[in-house]
């Protein structure tokens, strides 16, 4: 089996995107995570989830933008998503990474961008997620996550339970009342600021899970992994936690047959359903954060 790390390394290779789309059974494999390479596709893809019960977060695929012309163009992207929600009756909010909207470029700039976003989701009486990147990135998001949500109030925040520091970062979101999708990370981390052991991350997801829940606020509970979901449905059972007071999250495509069964057994769940051109990277994390993908991927690569 392909390492963790190996796929994490492939997926900073974006010249081997080229390499892969030649082999003719790739598009379907990469169909089965991405919803398409534009905004029709997205849609499309959304409405078929809501008539089954779920609902939906719009990520348009890239990050690390340099340019302002790149940032600009993804927030005239989020910008038209938004009119696109609310035209069609797609029940969706965005996520947003900031990096995206050029974080790496200058932080001003960065917030000015994300600022027009939010300002423009409440005008539509939607919510923005801003999603949380490596651990590099985690103070300067956190702190124009903080800014926003104290000006508009309809923007939330990812914290990753495999950073030793996650603790400390969702007391302090709680005490704000905002709401956290909580995941278990996927980048590749030292181990002076990630715990390296998944037991541990296991264990930490857990913990902050029932803090979440505890918390009286509406929060996602984005996993795929069906020890930490039971954990979950325990924990609300014990504590008298409805199952309308919190959602489960999950990947378009990441083991769609649990995402419906939760629908039907009455809990709140929501698919984060990416698009755009830029899928190569976020393709290549999500085979290394579940790498047992990657048989399905060699299964189909040589389909014609």
């Amino acid at each position: 089996m392909v390492s963790r790390a190996a796929l994490l390394y492939l997926s900073r290779q974006r010249s081997l995107k080229n390499f892969f789309i030649k082999f003719p059974g790739f598009s379907q494999v990469t169909h089965r995570f991405i919803a398409g390479e534009n905004i029709d596709d997205a849609i499309r893809a959304i409405l078929e989830l809501n008539r089954q019960g779920i609902t939906a977060t719009f990520d348009h695929l890239g990050e690390s933008t340099t340019s302002e012309a790149e940032a600009e163009s993804d927030v005239r992207e989020y910008l038209h998503v938004l009119e696109r929600i609310e035209a069609t009756g797609a029940n969706s909010n965005i996520s947003v990474k900031l990096t995206q909207l050029g974080l790496d470029i200058d932080r001003e700039y960065c917030l000015k961008n994300t600022r027009r976003l939010v300002e423009s989701a409440k005008r539509h009486d939607n919510f923005v997620r801003i999603d949380m990147e490596d651990s590099s990135k985690t103070d300067a998001t956190l702190n124009i996550f903080k800014e926003l949500y104290h000006e508009f109030g309809n923007v939330g925040i990812v914290l990753q339970a495999y950073l030793y520091r996650t603790e400390k970062d969702l007391d302090d979101v709680l005490a704000m009342g905002a709401r956290v999708r909580l995941c278990k990370g996927a980048y590749q981390e030292l181990e002076t600021v990630a715990f390296p052991d998944k037991k541990d991350v296991d264990a930490n997801f857990i913990k902050l899970m029932r803090k979440l829940l505890k918390s009286g606020i509406y929060h996602g509970i984005a996993t795929h992994d069906e020890r930490m979901i039971a954990a979950t449905k325990d924990f609300a059972r014990r504590e008298g936690v409805s199952k309308e007071a919190f959602e489960f999250q999950m990947l378009y495509g990441v083991r769609r047959d649990l995402l419906l069964k939760l629908a039907r057994e009455g809990y709140r769940v929501r698919a984060y359903v990416p698009y755009g051109e830029y899928w190569y990277p976020y393709f290549m994390r999500r085979l290394a954060e579940r790498p047992a993908n990657v048989w399905f991927v060699l299964r189909n690569l040589f389909k014609g």
